[in-house]
């Protein structure tokens, strides 16, 4: 005899079956990312195009302006040396995000999954595609504030994407939407 894929054999065993996210949990995930991705690129390509290297261009006096760099590592220009174990991991994130989406259930979720989808694939799109070649390629880095490092729309998006999870975790809201049981009712899980 054969069941379906998931199904049990015998009635005592409970059916497991993979949540299916809604429909509408998939488009705010799809909408986040790809509007992150989008502004992120078209920053990229402005400040490319309209900002001088090693200039400065102040937007609010000293407190916020433009700067273009080309930062071959990773945050704080850490890892210059290792741009292609960062393209990798970066790809290997993109991978891990999709995967997880499969099962999302909540819309806090939705959006730290469609942000970091959308940083981490921004910043992936310099390493493979900008000089000096693919997954060498520097990321573009144009936005300033003092006493920081230059950063961009993507860093912006990874960034809020850790909050948004972070804030998810200590609710107890699992990547399903469902709610850990301590975070529910804290006297019912002594």
């Amino acid at each position: 005899m054969q069941a379906a894929r998931g199904a049990s054999l015998n009635a005592s065993e409970p059916t497991r079956t993979r949540p299916v996210p809604a429909p509408r949990l998939l488009g705010l995930f799809a909408a986040v990312a790809l509007a992150g991705y989008a502004v992120d690129v078209v920053t990229k390509v402005l400040a490319v195009d309209r900002l001088t290297r090693g200039e400065t261009v102040p937007v609010l006096g000293d407190w916020f302006g433009l700067y273009l760099t080309r930062n071959p590592g990773a945050a704080f220009s850490t890892g210059t040396s290792y741009t292609v174990v960062l393209s990798l991991i970066s790809i290997a994130a993109v991978c891990v995000v999709l995967y997880l989406v499969r099962r999302i259930g909540s819309a806090g979720w939705a959006v730290g999954l469609g942000l970091l989808l959308a940083g981490v694939s921004g910043n992936l799109t310099d390493r493979v595609l900008r000089s000096p070649g693919p997954l060498r390629g520097h990321v573009i880095d144009f936005l300033q504030l003092p006493n920081w490092p230059i950063f961009n729309v993507a860093d912006i998006c990874i960034n809020l994407a850790a909050a948004v999870i972070v804030v998810q975790s200590l609710r107890g809201i699992a990547i399903d939407g469902h709610r850990d049981r301590e975070a529910q009712d804290p006297d019912e899980a002594s």
